[in-house]
């Protein structure tokens, strides 16, 4: 009997298992709409770089497999250089992170990200800075490994290309009734 990861791979499985399976997959494998889409200047002024922002992937992730039915976990984390430049005073970051996202029934994806800052006055403030955003970049890369939905249609280039050229018409935001404490707990009935 062979194992995928700690799972016997030939398992038989319940239909209602495989209908969930199917739904979950036919979700992954849909493509993100524009409204999930950004871009920004490539690094010297080359191409714009297309990419989804990390808190709309959590959002994603959050929809497709449930607040409760997936975790993220920081495999690694290393700082690759703190420099610091006399002259200037100030500072060259770069950290590199390994996070690990396993879902319910402990399917897991691993992937590593990166986070660089140049020239900062305050070395707390780079390393923090590039942290999150090694993890936020590292948490990304490995959600997509679960479905173009997370992200994955990103790398597809022609895909990129085209659905930036989609309008995405203004979002109106209706404020009825937001999240309060005062109002939302229990005792605030009474």
């Amino acid at each position: 009997m062979s194992l995928f990861g700690s799972t016997p791979f030939n398992e038989s499985i319940s239909e209602d298992t495989a209908a969930r399976i199917a739904t979950l997959q036919a979700k992954l494998n849909k493509k993100l709409g524009p409204e999930f889409i950004s871009q920004r200047p490539g690094p010297g002024g080359g191409p714009k770089l297309t990419y989804a922002e990390g808190w709309k992937i959590i959002n994603l992730a959050n929809d497709v497999f449930g607040f409760n039915g997936w975790s993220s976990s920081i495999v690694n984390i290393s700082t690759d250089f703190v420099d610091f430049n006399e002259e200037s005073r100030r500072y060259n970051v770069g950290i590199t992170a390994i996070v690990r996202v396993t879902l319910r029934d402990g399917t897991h994806h691993e992937d590593v990200g990166y986070g660089m800052l140049e020239n900062s006055k305050s070395k707390a403030a780079a390393l923090d800075k590039c942290k999150k955003e090694a993890i936020t970049d590292a948490l990304k890369r490995t959600l997509r490994n679960f479905g173009n939905l997370l992200g994955n249609c990103l790398y597809d280039k022609s895909y990129a290309q085209e659905v930036v050229k989609i309008k995405v018409p203004p979002v109106s935001i209706a404020v009825r009734s937001p999240h309060h404490p005062r109002f939302s707990s229990p005792c605030a009935a009474n």
